[in-house]
């Protein structure tokens, strides 16, 4: 598995950001990856190598890019529930200044420079998110319905809200396959249900699921919401998703 340290021009600066992909040459599907609200960080970088080594090309955009290099934030090594309240006063400001207008127009350039990158093949790409990040790879699939083939979004922010633009009512729009892997309370019984009615208007393939025993930010090693049992079943819905959308082997 190699990796790269890469700068994507976008209409508002240019976003530092991390890849990583098969080594010994060749060409993989693309797979754009949305961070959670503490953005980049060695756990992630650890993902995406890991993703990278079931033959994808993954790129990780430092979403707060207008803000500064990565990390955003000082974060601690381990972010547990003492540390967790003043990390998140310090990013609320960055999260809520993040808006949808804004990620439509960094997803634009994410994509492109993704899909223009030597080691990318042709094709439809991935797009997957965590926490906020799950919001983020929604609104970018649905604005390039032809260019996105999968999108996956775990633990779940600002999916379903009661905003004009919240992104779940874009969702009809999809025309690619789904997961989205639920903690426990994570949407109220509600908005699940107006989630999976948008995503029969669309008339993709999809699910929807809660992952018993979890709490929200279960993907995440550095943080106490850790579930070792959620992210094995994470990997478990996310690689035949992937496999299956964009014929990968």
């Amino acid at each position: 598995m190699l990796t790269k340290n890469l700068h994507i021009p976008t209409p508002d600066g240019t976003a530092d950001a991390f890849a990583a992909f098969p080594d010994g040459g060749g060409r993989h599907p693309g797979v754009l990856l949305y961070t959670d609200a503490f953005g980049m960080r060695p756990v992630i970088e650890e993902m995406a190598g890991e993703l990278a080594g079931h033959g994808y090309y993954v790129l990780v955009p430092h979403i707060y890019y207008r803000h500064g290099p990565a990390p955003a934030v000082d974060l601690p090594e381990h972010i547990g529930e003492a540390e967790r309240p003043a990390v998140i006063a310090q990013l609320m400001p960055l999260v809520e200044a993040h808006t949808a207008e804004r990620v439509l127009r960094d997803a634009e350039a994410y994509l492109g420079f993704l899909t223009t990158q030597p080691e990318v093949g042709a094709g439809p790409v991935g797009v997957i998110g965590y926490c906020m990040g799950a919001a983020l790879a929604m609104r970018t699939a649905t604005a390039h319905p032809g260019q996105v083939a999968a999108v996956a979004g775990f633990h779940p922010g600002f999916l379903v809200t009661d905003a004009p633009d919240s992104p779940h009512r874009d969702v009809p729009k999809l025309t690619a396959r789904v997961h989205v892997g639920l903690a426990e309370g994570d949407l109220s019984p509600e908005g699940i249900s107006e989630l999976n009615q948008a995503l029969d208007a669309a008339g993709v393939g999809y699910t929807t699921e809660i992952y018993p025993e979890t709490v929200h930010g279960f993907t995440m090693a550095d943080t106490d919401a850790f579930s070792p049992a959620g992210l094995q079943r994470h990997w478990d819905r996310l690689l035949p998703l992937l496999d299956g959308a964009l014929a990968n082997g």
